[in-house]
């Protein structure tokens, strides 16, 4: 089993490293990089010129810690991403799927985003 998950965390690592070869962000269009577990989600909004983080959200925080790892609870996070986004006027954005499948949670993460305006 623990052998199993090796090999499933190494592949998902090296699909990782191969995409972030290709994806940076800049000012006018920043990275929106997912991480998802089996409890928790969170995404980041990444400045890679600057090193910085704009903006992010994770089911960690105090007010958003009812959010499940869903479906569901990734479209939430997703929309909440985008309403800060918005807030900070970034319009557009790269996506960073991280080496995940785009697939079920991540995929509605990425939906949610959309739904609020931001493109990418």
């Amino acid at each position: 089993m623990l052998r199993k998950m090796l090999e499933k965390d190494k592949k998902r690592l090296s699909r990782k490293v191969h995409i972030r070869k290709r994806l940076t962000g800049t000012p006018e269009r920043p990275r929106m990089t997912v991480t998802r577990s089996n409890k928790n989600l969170s995404i980041q909004v990444i400045d890679d010129t600057k090193g910085r983080t704009l903006v992010s959200v994770s089911t960690l925080e105090k007010e958003l810690r009812e959010i499940k790892a869903t479906v569901a609870g990734g479209a939430q996070l997703g929309e909440i991403i985008g309403k800060r986004l918005l807030e900070k006027d970034v319009k557009t954005v790269v996506f960073d799927r991280n080496g995940y499948l785009y697939h079920g949670v991540v995929k509605a993460m990425a939906d949610g985003a959309r739904k609020t305006g931001i493109q990418f």
